[in-house]
């Protein structure tokens, strides 16, 4: 090839490989094969929730939940800290001989942002962790892809995956 000539293939790019099944059974059964076959990129796509998909795929647990607790305590410090500093440090005012900072009171007011910050964490956790928003997906050219929505099963195996063979 010359200098400056770009490399052009007429063959089609495949994106990866997609199983069709008839029923949620079939597909747990390849889903536990295709794990154990030891590809990492690959996905199931059901019209419903499978029972049992995690396990069968080799899923690790999720991560929201300790986003989520996280996020909760932060909202929590933050509350606690607003508070404080409002009360005890800005604007000091003694009502009825009370402490300047009683957490007693603040009790209400902690445990809404903590709710808050938890439900924006899992929000944001969620959509961060499953890389969405994804505009566009390959298999969504595919009209035999658009049924799982209805009555399909799918897996499909990408290729990007080190252990796939096109052949």
């Amino acid at each position: 090839m010359a200098q400056g000539e770009s490399m052009k293939s007429d063959a089609p790019v495949v994106w990866g490989l997609m199983a069709e099944f008839d029923n949620p059974g079939a597909l747990s059964h390849a889903a536990e094969a295709v794990r154990d076959a030891g590809y990492k990129k690959w996905d199931v796509y059901s019209p419903f929730p499978v029972h049992g998909m995690d396990e069968a795929m080799g899923a690790p647990p999720s991560k929201v939940p300790w986003v989520m607790g996280a996020m909760a305590l932060t909202g929590f410090t933050c509350a606690l800290l607003m508070q404080w500093w409002m009360s005890a440090v800005d604007y000091k005012i003694v009502t009825a001989g009370k402490p300047l900072f009683a957490w007693e009171q603040f009790t209400p007011i902690m445990f809404e942002l903590s709710v808050l910050f938890a439900a924006f964490g899992a929000v944001f956790g969620m959509l961060i962790l499953n890389l969405l928003p994804r505009w566009h997906h390959p298999l969504l050219a595919k009209e035999r892809f658009l049924r799982v929505s209805d009555d399909r099963f799918v897996i499909a195996i990408e290729s990007s995956d080190a252990r796939f063979n096109e052949s």
